[in-house]
């Protein structure tokens, strides 16, 4: 059933129908829950842990550092994104009388020696010392084991503590875990409570201390917001940010310190400087994609410029007034976050639940016995039959490899860029087909006992038994689909090109998504009209065309450019009537678009204002991996009946793959 625009998921759905509801236990309503609305699994997993073993297996500790430091015992700080311990910390030295002892060092290169220094006088006089960063100077961990190690056989000082802190590195030294007691502290989840946080990190002093308090007052609410927002925006995964970046309470407080030394120094606000202080040096200095480069501008010019803070109405800057009027105020925000608060569609919601309950089954899958035994070795019949199944099955489904020696004469006689790119093409699927057919034949005289089991056949097979793809198989292209999927995918792209070097004539349409390297294809493109045009390649810039008929329509190739069929819109859909972007049916996680021409032009005229310019990536995760960027192309799209930032925030781009 298709529900009201702006509707909010429910964290519940409606029971069983009939004999399901009395029959079924609760574990396996969670089975029916998986199949029909994956969205909601995780809600269904923390009702049902409350109900067997409590609600504090799901709720976060309070953690009292005071209560489990020792003079022989370091404590390590395992960090995650937005949490710093250095505050908490010396607000623990100064509680405790030790805010004149207490010494602090980043570790990075050079500073083993003063660090080495600082833990010595810290045993001999009873220092507090804080080596923040261990996972920067991992080439000193061995010499800090052994110090570690001596504090068992000396008797330091009793008031000396070692603190350390350390992101998760797989070469973090396992002796000092073991030798520590290792803590960590999850950020407050939810814009209100980040905001309390923040508030309780402003003294009273520096709260009244700027020479234009009003101004000061309402740009520190509207700070404390972006940041809250900027933490939160990554329960969305790839809607909310392409890289998850580590905003932390240092960021903050710079912020806050540019903020009030502006506003004391100059006469009138400069606001485009701090604008670009605090989005573009004190944040963004944390960020690596464009794209996420553009989100944080989107948002600081949004919040720095109105009162109202979001569509919704419940969030604005209050009236001026004292710390505790503000405080008060953000004790009457709404605790539970509608995704308009993000500038997001409920859909994002709802995918990014998806994506947790999928994070969920394939840590569950890791988790199993993962021994020798599993495999041909020792493994089971059923284990056995099953992956000679699937095997078999894969194998003839797996077309036979591509004809190129046609190719390699056309090209000679007309080497095109085009041409160059089939070939180019051709020759990577080959090589992935021969990969995959001869690991197949080695994989099936594994299981038999015909040959030994090598850790890459033992992958393999483990790989087709969860019915996933193996690594091996992933090189020529990245892809999230499962081995079923997956498969027909290939045989789609491989048909693609034989039906290309079959005919030696270009299609009419291009399915871009079947091109291992569509960069290159586009950049041929662009090559070919550059040589018809007699110019560089460099003057010629894309103009994209959004198709208004059907496919079976465009019978013949343009004049200029290509046809580019096959691509998805996710965070928005598509008004074939008008050609623009529109919101998306709720439930609606992808849309497709109509075909695109992609029209390559000289001397481009700027941009519209009413143009939203979309990022279209290969495939969901944006960020891309293994070395790849998943980036391709940015697509120019009219953003239709509003301006091109909402849908910046909505995170809407366009993937040339899906995950299934």
């Amino acid at each position: 059933t298709h529900l009201p625009a702006g509707w909010q998921t429910p964290i519940y759905i409606f029971p069983p129908l009939g004999d399901w509801q009395s029959n079924c236990n609760e574990f396996q309503k969670m089975l029916i829950v998986r199949s029909l609305r994956p969205d909601r699994v995780s809600f269904c997993i923390t009702t049902f842990i409350i109900k067997h073993l409590g609600s504090r297996f799901v709720e976060p500790p309070v953690l009292d550092m005071k209560s489990v430091s020792f003079s022989c015992t370091p404590l390590i700080f395992v960090l995650s994104p937005g949490v710093d311990p250095t505050g908490a910390l010396l607000q623990l030295a100064e509680a405790s009388g030790m805010s004149n002892h207490f010494q602090a060092l980043s570790l990075g290169q050079g500073q083993s020696p003063i660090a080495k220094s600082m833990i010595e006088e810290g045993i001999k006089n009873g220092h507090w010392v804080f080596l923040a960063n261990c996972h920067l100077s991992l080439s000193w961990m061995p010499e800090l084991d052994k110090l570690i190690k001596q504090l068992q056989l000396q008797k330091p000082h009793p008031d000396f503590r070692l603190w350390l802190s350390s992101s998760p590195h797989p070469d973090f030294p396992i002796t000092i875990l073991q030798a520590g007691i290792k803590m960590t502290t999850e950020p407050p989840k939810g814009v209100k409570a980040n905001m309390k946080r923040l508030y309780q990190l402003v003294t009273e002093a520096q709260f009244n201390s700027c020479n234009k308090p009003v101004f000061y007052r309402k740009l520190l609410f509207s700070l404390c917001f972006f940041h809250s927002i900027l933490l939160e925006r990554k329960k969305f995964l790839q809607m909310g940010w392409n890289i998850v970046y580590g905003f932390n309470d240092s960021d903050f407080e710079v912020s806050e310190k540019l903020l009030s030394l502006y506003l004391n120094d100059y006469e009138e606000i400069p606001w485009d400087a701090l604008k670009y202080l605090i989005a573009g040096v004190s944040y963004g200095g944390h960020v690596t994609d464009d794209w996420d480069r553009r989100l944080l501008t989107t948002y600081i010019n949004d919040y720095f410029y109105i009162i109202q803070l979001s569509t919704l109405t419940n969030y604005y800057i209050p009236r001026d007034g004292s710390q505790a009027l503000y405080k008060e105020y953000i004790d009457r925000m709404p605790s539970t976050e509608h995704p308009e608060l993000f500038g997001q569609h409920p859909n994002a919601d709802i995918a990014s639940q998806i994506a947790e309950t999928k994070t969920v089954f394939d840590t569950l899958l890791s988790l199993q016995p993962q021994v020798t035994s599993k495999t041909a070795a020792g493994g089971s019949r059923e284990d056995k039959v099953r992956v000679l199944e699937l095997l078999t099955d894969v194998r003839g489904k797996i077309p036979k490899y591509i004809e190129c020696e046609g190719m390699r004469t056309l090209l000679l006689d007309n080497p095109s860029p085009l041409n160059v790119v089939l070939l180019q093409e051709i020759q990577r699927y080959n090589s992935l087909l021969s990969t995959i057919k001869s690991s197949l034949v080695e994989l099936e005289k594994g299981i038999k006992g015909l040959v030994v089991m090598s850790p890459s056949l033992e992958e393999i097979f483990n790989c087709i038994h969860d019915a996933r793809v193996p690594s091996l198989w992933e090189k020529a292209y990245p892809s999230l689909k499962p081995l079923a999927a997956w498969t027909r995918d290939l045989c789609q792209r491989v048909d693609q090109f034989a039906r290309w070097a079959q005919t030696t004539q270009p299609p009419n349409l291009f399915w871009l998504s079947g091109f291992t390297f569509p960069n290159g294809f586009l950049t041929a493109v662009l090559q070919s009209s550059a040589r018809q045009r007699n110019i560089s390649v460099d003057m010629l810039s894309w103009e994209f065309i959004v198709s208004t008929v059907d496919d079976s329509k465009l019978l013949y190739p343009p004049k200029d450019g290509v046809f580019v069929r096959g691509l998805y819109l996710e965070g928005a859909g598509w008004d074939k009537s008008n050609s623009c972007l529109v919101e998306a049916k709720p439930m609606q996680m992808v849309c497709p678009i109509p075909t695109i021409h992609f029209k390559p032009v000289e001397n481009r005229k700027k941009m519209a204002k009413s143009t939203y310019l979309c990022p279209c990536y290969y495939y969901p995760v944006r960020a891309g991996g293994a070395g790849r960027a998943s980036f391709v192309v940015g697509v120019e799209l009219k953003s239709g009946a509003v301006t091109p930032e909402h849908w910046i925030k909505r995170g809407t781009a366009l993937l040339m793959s899906l995950d299934n």
